[in-house]
């Protein structure tokens, strides 16, 4: 009997994951081999860089903070010291985009902790 194999779901296969890494450089677009690894890699670090997203965008929001209120004669410990005393539930995204985008009502709320 002969062997049987399945093309048509090998071939999908590949076509699924060369058509993931259309774009890559050289063989790393057509060579299913070295497409593969190239797959895989990319998976592993985009796992990886959504953990780091999230730090990211923390520190850059905390920087933002840090600057807005050092202008208000306070530095961020301070003021996030503050903001837990007085129990104000605003998150460092808020804050951050208050500080940004509306200077006004982050100038309210660093008198409010004051």
């Amino acid at each position: 009997m002969p062997r049987s194999v399945n093309s048509v779901a090998s071939r999908a296969r590949r076509k699924k994951i060369l058509k993931e890494t259309r774009g890559n450089f050289l063989s790393r677009k057509n060579v299913w081999t070295v497409a593969k690894n190239t797959y895989e890699k990319g998976l592993t670090y985009a796992y990886r860089d959504r953990k780091a997203k999230k730090r990211n965008f923390r520190s850059l929001w905390i920087m933002r903070i840090n600057a807005a209120a050092r202008q208000h004669g306070l530095n961020y410990s301070q003021f996030m010291g503050k903001l837990a005393q007085q129990n104000v539930g605003l998150n460092r995204k808020v804050l951050a985009d208050l500080a940004m985008n509306n200077p006004k009502a982050f100038e309210a709320i660093i008198n409010s902790v004051k």
